[in-house]
C-alpha cells in the first residue's frame, strides 16, 4: 500500500524533502536554546558577569530567529508537498478509472469511488502533512532533548526512559483496537453517500411517491451507524490523551523531587536544572505530538488501503500486444458465446450464441427483461470480454483490435441515455471533437432531433443542464442517437433507444438510417415490435439462448414466442414479459 501511494508523490518529491530538512534545523536551534540558557544562568547572572549575559543572550535571539526562519520554511513546503501529494491521489485514481472496463467498474460503488476520491484523499493528505513535519520534528526533538539531557545528569535522565516505555504500550494497545474500527467506519461512508447520491438524482420519483419520509428515515439510519462507529473508535483514542498527561506530570514531580536532592548535594546546578526542566517539556511535547501522529495515522491507513485499491486495479480490457488499427467493414460473428457478469464466476447470462451478420445489415433485437439483449451488444464494442467462443467484427476477434479504434467504429447509444453539462453542441461533439455545425445539424436530422432545437430560443447553442434534466426522455434519446452518428460508424447499436419517442418518430429515424447509412451495420434492440419488424433479420432472444433468428415474416409463422409478443403488442396489451402460453403450460404442468 505505501509503496502504491509513494509514487503519487510524482514532482512533489523535491518540496517533499526540503520539509524535513528545514525541521531538523529548526528543532536543532531549538534544543540549543535552554543549552544557551542554562550558560546565561550559571555563567552569567550567579556570576554576576553582565559581559556573558549579552554574549550569550545575542546568540539565543540569532538562534530564535533562525529557529521562526526554519519553521516558516518547512510548513510552506509541507503544505506544498501534501496539497500536490493529494492532487495527484485524485488524479491518479481518477485516470486510473478512466481505464476500467465495465467488469472493473462494477467491483466498487459510485459512492465508494466518490468517498475514496474526498474523505479518504483528504485524511492521507492531512496524514502525509504530518508525517513529514511532525513526524519529522517530535522524533528528532525527542531525541535530541534526550541527549541533552543524559549530558547533564546521566541519573536523571531514566525517569525519561521510564515514561516512553509505558506510553508506546499503551498506545499500541488503543492502535490494536482502532485500526479495525476506521476500516469499517469508511466502509459506513459509503452507505451514506450512496444514500444522498441515490436520493439527489431521483428525486422527482420521491417527490411523486411522497416517499421524503422513508428517505429521511434511510439516510438517519445511514448517519447513525456512521456516529455509533466512530463515537467507538474516537473513544478508545480518547485514553490516548489521559494516558499522555499521567506521563507528562509524573516526569515533572519526579525531575522535581530528584532533582532538588542533586542541588542539595551538589550535583546538579540551578542553571542545568532549569534547562532540563525545558527539556523535559520539550521530550514530553515531542511524545504528545508522536501521540497525534499517531492518532493521524490510524485514521488515515484505512483510507490509504482503500485509495491503493483503486489505484493498483488493472483494467480487465486491455490492447493486445500488437493491435490492429483499422476495421474493415460492419460485420459481425458471434462464434459459440457464452458469457457471464463477475469474471466468468456467476451464472451464464448468454449460452452458446452462434451468429453471423452481413456488413450494412440491419438486425432486430427482441425478447423479454432479462433476456441478455444488452450483454450480447456490449460484447461488440468490447465493453466487456467473453467467457467462452469469440465475437469477430470486421472479420478480426475483437481482442485483436486497438480498444479506442473498436469503440469509435462500433458507436452504441447504451439503455441509459447520458447528456452532460453544456450546450447540445458540447454534447453532439462528444461523437466527433472537431464536427462542425452543418455535420451536427445533418446527424440530428437523422436523427429526428432538429426538430425540436431549432425550437429552442438559442437552437444548437442551448445549455443542457447535468443529465440531460432539462430535456423530454425522447429527446435525450434522439441527441444521444445524433452523438452516435457523427462518429460515422461501421456498426450502430441502439440498446433501446428510442423507447421514449413516438411511433411515427421512431420509423422516421428507421427511414433516415436505410437512406444514409445504408453500409452501416445496425443492431437495434427494442421492446416494441413496430421497431425491428422492419429489420432485414430479427433475433428472439429466451434466457441467454438464441430462440429464432430470422425475417419478420418467417419468424410469424415459425416461432411462438415472437407470434405471441406480436399478438400481444397488435391487440394492445403492449407486455411481452407476461408469461408466455408454452411458460403456462409448462407451469401447470409442474404443479
Amino acid at each position: 500500500m505505501v509503496r502504491t501511494l509513494i509514487k503519487q508523490v510524482g514532482e512533489f518529491k523535491k518540496v517533499s524533502l526540503l520539509t524535513p530538512v528545514f525541521t531538523a534545523l529548526e528543532v536543532l536551534m531549538e534544543v540549543l536554546i535552554p543549552f544557551i540558557t542554562a550558560a546565561i544562568i550559571d555563567k552569567g547572572i550567579e556570576a554576576g558577569n553582565i559581559g556573558q549575559i549579552y554574549f550569550y543572550g545575542s546568540i539565543m535571539i540569532v538562534m530564535a530567529f533562525l529557529s521562526l526562519l526554519f519553521g516558516m520554511l518547512a510548513g510552506k513546503y509541507a503544505a506544498a508537498a501534501s496539497s500536490g501529494f493529494a492532487c495527484n491521489l485524485r488524479d491518479g485514481m481518477y485516470e486510473n478509472i478512466q481505464t476500467f472496463s465495465f467488469s472493473n467498474i462494477d467491483k466498487y460503488s459510485t459512492a465508494g469511488l466518490v468517498t475514496r476520491m474526498t474523505t479518504d484523499v483528504t485524511n492521507v493528505q492531512n496524514a502525509y502533512q504530518m508525517i513529514l513535519r511532525i513526524a519529522v520534528r517530535a522524533p528528532l526533538m525527542l531525541i535530541c532533548s534526550m541527549a541533552m539531557c543524559f549530558f547533564i545528569n546521566l541519573k536523571l535522565s531514566m525517569i525519561f526512559l521510564v515514561a516512553i516505555v509505558v506510553l508506546a504500550a499503551v498506545l499500541i494497545l488503543i492502535m490494536s483496537k482502532t485500526i479495525p474500527l476506521f476500516d469499517l467506519v469508511f466502509r459506513k461512508y459509503d452507505d451514506l453517500n450512496a444514500s444522498v447520491q441515490e436520493n439527489v438524482s431521483a428525486i422527482r420519483v420521491v417527490k411523486a411517491f411522497v416517499r421524503e419520509d422513508h428517505e429521511n428515515t434511510k439516510f438517519t439510519k445511514a448517519a447513525q451507524n456512521l456516529y455509533r462507529l466512530f463515537v467507538k473508535a474516537e473513544g478508545l483514542l480518547a485514553f490516548n490523551n489521559p494516558a499522555m498527561m499521567l506521563v507528562v506530570y509524573g516526569c515533572i514531580i519526579s525531575l522535581s523531587w530528584f532533582g532538588a536532592k542533586y542541588i542539595v548535594v551538589g550535583s546538579l546546578t540551578t542553571g542545568e536544572l532549569t534547562s532540563m526542566f525545558s527539556y523535559v517539556m520539550s521530550v514530553l511535547m515531542s511524545l504528545m505530538m508522536l501521540s497525534m501522529i499517531f492518532v493521524m495515522v490510524t485514521m488515515s491507513a484505512a483510507s490509504g488501503r482503500r485509495i491503493a485499491e483503486v489505484l493498483s486495479e488493472k483494467a480487465d480490457l486491455t490492447n493486445p500486444d500488437h493491435p490492429k488499427m483499422t476495421i474493415p467493414d460492419g460485420r459481425i460473428d458471434f462464434n459459440h458465446v457464452s458469457f457471464s457478469y463477475g469474471h466468468g464466476s456467476g451464472e451464464e447470462t448468454l449460452h452458446d450464441i452462434d451468429l453471423h451478420i452481413k456488413s450494412g445489415e440491419t438486425i432486430g433485437i427482441i425478447g423479454g427483461t432479462g433476456c441478455g439483449k444488452s450483454s450480447l451488444v456490449n460484447l461488440v464494442s468490447r465493453l466487456y470480454d467473453v467467457s467462452k467462443g469469440s465475437v469477430y467484427v470486421g472479420g478480426n476477434d475483437v481482442r485483436t483490435y486497438d480498444v479506442e479504434t473498436l469503440r469509435n467504429q462500433v458507436a452504441v447509444v447504451l439503455q441509459k441515455n447520458v447528456l452532460f453539462s453544456g450546450t447540445i453542441l458540447d454534447n453532439l461533439r462528444w461523437g466527433k471533437e472537431d464536427a462542425t455545425l452543418e455535420e451536427c445539424m445533418d446527424v440530428c436530422r437523422q436523427a429526428c432531433a432538429d426538430e425540436f432545437i431549432e425550437q429552442f430560443p438559442d437552437g444548437y447553442e442551448t445549455w443542457i443542464e447535468q443529465g440531460g434534466s432539462n430535456v423530454s426522455g425522447g429527446q435525450k434519446q434522439r441527441l444521444c442517437i445524433a452523438r452516435a452518428l457523427l462518429k460515422k460508424p461501421k456498426v450502430l447499436i441502439l440498446d433501446d433507444s428510442t423507447s421514449a419517442v413516438d411511433t411515427a418518430t421512431d420509423a422516421r429515424i428507421r427511414e433516415a438510417f436505410a437512406n444514409r447509412i445504408p453500409g452501416t451495420t445496425k443492431l437495434i434492440i427494442a421492446q416494441r415490435i413496430s421497431s425491428v419488424q422492419g429489420a432485414d433479420r430479427i433475433l428472439v432472444l429466451d434466457n441467454g439462448s438464441v430462440n429464432g433468428f430470422d425475417t419478420h415474416e418467417n419468424l410469424l409463422k415459425t416461432n411462438t414466442i415472437y407470434q405471441e409478443i406480436y399478438e400481444t403488442q397488435t391487440k394492445g396489451g403492449g407486455d411481452f414479459d407476461q408469461p408466455t402460453q408454452k411458460e403456462q403450460d409448462t407451469r401447470k404442468d409442474g404443479e
